[in-house]
């Protein structure tokens, strides 16, 4: 099964040495000697310029450690979000690896069980058995403890491709941020959490209202356009969608915004009539710019599961997509899709949400989650 071959050993460095010596006291030059080599003296700070430097380095290390802690606090909500997943997956995993177990067959049924049962996906599944039991029939692993951990590399490495953030073309005035989705994944409130986000990073924000067919959908896009201090151009329920984002676009190129961010409504990836609307949409953007929109967001539920590959497959075929937001990650077993995501299309990971908080959402990093998946810590 896992294809046995001749063992390959990496040699380990040897230690460094230890520099010796003692510390040497420097020569006195007398000031004599120094205007005789030419030797510029600096002239003594301004008053108060000692104080000034200690001061901003006393703020620079005070924002090097609220950022330090807001990473911590992060990585604690996202642990915690993933509590569903961790405690059938990961959990089964340490179980089933952090013994003194022997590698065999049985083992790798196991953990192979796991993995399709947290949906990472039957292709991505086997990607990473092949890759371990090739390993394990090399003899590079040769305990359950070391087959744990590279497990936990092997899913860092289906991950670490599309952890690419969203950067916002500066270039671009407006850069257009298309969000598409099926019903109920969360595209409002996401976009909610992105106009805050690009707010707080000093850009000017647009909102459109082009889901113009769920009831109170343009309302609750315009109180986030008020939480945040932030435009929504809007028409009323019924309207064209892609009238509404056309006008959008005129009213964000007129006033010199940085980022619109337009709505539509949610649709079945199946429904292809309703797919054919964002074509649509897509087609009247480039009236007025070409390049629009520039970021095409598929946001899905974690909870969706392997529906979710459907779906990407449906929505990238119609509008492109550029970037994926995997919300709702806190109420599902299911986090494992995200392996399967990356595994299948290579679509970068912009965003992922573990919670309802403005917070709870933010940019995607492939280590940090997969540590918070394994943590062994409450």
């Amino acid at each position: 099964m896992f294809g046995f071959g001749k063992s390959k050993k990496k040699q380990g460095a040897g230690n460094t040495p230890e520099s010796a010596g003692g510390t040497v006291a420097p020569e006195q030059i007398t000031e004599q000697e120094i205007n005789e080599l030419g030797i510029e003296t600096p002239e003594p700070l301004p008053s108060g310029a000692v104080a000034l430097t200690e001061k901003e380095s006393a703020e620079d290390k005070s924002q090097g450690a609220a950022e330090s802690e807001s990473k911590k606090g992060f990585f604690q909500r996202i642990k915690k979000g993933l509590g569903k997943t961790r405690s059938g997956f990961a959990t089964g995993l340490g179980n089933l690896l952090l013994g003194e177990k022997e590698i065999d067959d049985e083992v790798m049924e196991e953990i192979e069980m796991l993995l399709v049962m947290a949906d990472v996906g039957v292709d991505a599944t086997r990607t990473i058995i092949d890759t371990l039991g090739q390993k394990v029939g090399r003899r590079e692993l040769t305990s359950s403890r070391a087959l744990y951990k590279a497990l936990q590399e092997e899913l860092y490495g289906l991950l670490a491709p599309v952890e690419v953030p969203l950067e916002i073309d500066e270039s671009k005035s407006p850069y257009v941020i298309l969000m598409v989705g099926v019903n109920g994944v969360g595209k409002t409130t996401t976009i909610g959490k992105l106009a805050k986000r690009f707010k707080a990073e000093g850009k000017s924000v647009m909102l459109a209202a082009g889901d113009t067919f769920r009831a109170a959908a343009v309302e609750q896009l315009q109180v986030w356009g008020e939480r945040n201090d932030v435009a929504v151009v809007a028409q009323s329920t019924g309207s064209d969608s892609a009238s509404v984002i056309f006008d959008a676009l005129q009213a964000a190129k007129a006033r010199g915004v940085d980022v619109l961010i337009a709505d539509t409504a949610g649709r079945l990836h199946t429904k292809t009539n309703l797919m054919d609307e964002l074509s649509k949409v897509t087609r009247v953007m480039a009236k007025l710019d070409q390049e629009a929109p520039h970021e095409v967001m598929l946001v899905i539920d974690a909870g969706t599961g392997q529906n979710a590959l459907n779906q990407v497959k449906s929505f990238d075929e119609t509008t492109g997509v550029t970037g994926i937001t995997l919300t709702k990650l806190d109420g599902t077993a299911k986090g494992g899709i995200i392996f399967a995501l990356a595994n299948q299309f290579k679509i970068p990971i912009r965003f992922i949400g573990v919670g309802e908080q403005v917070d709870d959402m933010r940019p995607f990093e492939a280590r940090e989650f997969v540590d918070a998946l394994f943590s062994e810590s409450d």
